[in-house]
């Protein structure tokens, strides 16, 4: 049997496997409402999340979910919600709360791209966050998970809108400026909340809670909106820089063409972990990136017309495709209320299998 490479800034066992319900699945089967005291008042952050375990240790227990049903964690974000709004809000950007429904950021509709690195940190918004984070570690003398931080071209698009892709072409040079100022702020942040808790993208995707280092996970979804040239005149420079200073470094790219930018990634110094949208090219992405780890996204939408048989062989043949089962997870993030059990059910019994095969072939 031929040695699969291992990357040393990812120790995991073999194929992690994970899911995200979406806000309206946990409101239609956990009576869980996603209002505003839900993300900030203490004791409903701690509540909730207990709640949450327990739901899923109820109905997916046997799949290891649920291990904290019994204990109350101060955990300072929604660390099973697939949600970016904070840092947006920080920009001044309105923040809408539904109950079934994760945060709605709107647009602030900037005139000109142009950040005061200073602003963010003396925001309502962050002074609300820093109410948040000293009550619950008085109470409990310490924090647990994180905030999603959004990425640098999502918070740019929340703040300047769709006129950001003309600044990208009639003022490259200060879009560019701007961009290295929101990165500074997202470090900034970061650091601040990483500092407090070891964890910095649980809230990104769950599957680096499996990690044994923190991955500085990237929130790149507005990516398929640009050019592979963009990205490398714009974005590329800030990964590149990122993945020099925090390893383990990743790209989550949650769009359905990953495959298209794998080559632009491939430029990034030290790219460790690559989120891998429902529809990429996985064997593409796999020689373009033979040292990453491919976490694979599962469609959230078609699993709920798939059967189990369905789903198993589409796990399969992408896990085939990846073709390092020490650099490949698997997820399924934000299904929704119309999901069935056996179809989430499907989704770990295939990866245990699969799990299996792998130990068998290592044995013989």
């Amino acid at each position: 049997m031929t040695p699969y490479y291992r990357n040393p800034y990812i120790q995991c066992e073999p194929l992690p496997v994970e899911i995200v319900l979406h806000p309206s699945w946990w409101h239609t089967h956990g009576g869980i409402d996603f209002d505003e005291d839900f993300f900030y008042h203490p004791a409903r952050r701690v509540e909730s999340e207990r709640r949450m375990e327990a739901v899923l240790h109820e109905r997916f227990g046997a799949y290891g979910l649920g291990a904290d049903r019994d204990r109350d964690l101060p955990v300072i974000g929604a660390v099973h919600n697939a949600a970016g709004y904070l840092v947006s809000e920080m920009f001044g950007c309105e923040i809408r709360y539904r109950a079934d429904a994760p945060p709605d950021v709107v647009p602030a509709g900037l005139e000109r791209l142009e950040v005061d690195p200073e602003a963010p940190f003396r925001s309502a918004a962050f002074k609300r966050f820093e109410r948040l984070r000293d009550a619950l570690k008085a109470r409990h003398g310490y924090l647990l998970g994180d905030i999603g931080w959004a990425g640098v071209l999502n918070l740019a698009l929340d703040l300047r809108g769709q006129e950001l892709f003309l600044d990208m072409a009639d003022a490259p040079d200060r879009v560019v400026s701007e961009f290295r100022k929101l990165a500074w702020v997202i470090e900034r942040f970061v650091a601040i909340v990483e500092s407090e808790t070891g964890s910095s993208s649980v809230s990104v995707n769950r599957t680096v809670r499996h990690l044994r280092r923190p991955v500085y996970l990237h929130s790149e979804c507005s990516n398929t909106m640009i050019s592979a040239a963009a990205y490398e005149r714009f974005l590329l420079p800030v990964d590149a820089a990122w993945s020099q200073r925090h390893r383990p470094f990743g790209i989550h790219h949650c769009g359905r063409d990953p495959h298209r930018l794998a080559a632009s990634y491939a430029k990034v110094p030290h790219l460790d972990f690559l989120d891998v949208g429902w529809g990429g090219d996985v064997a593409r992405i796999r020689e373009c990136l033979p040292r990453t780890f491919l976490n694979i996204r599962l469609d959230p939408v078609g699993i709920t017309r798939h059967t189990p048989d369905e789903i198993r062989a589409t796990i399969v043949r992408l896990v085939r495709q990846s073709a390092n089962p020490w650099l490949t997870g698997v997820c399924c993030i934000n299904m929704d209320s119309t999901v069935a059990d056996v179809q989430i059910a499907a989704i770990f019994e295939t990866v245990a299998e699969l799990r299996r095969e792998l130990a068998g072939a290592r044995d013989g």
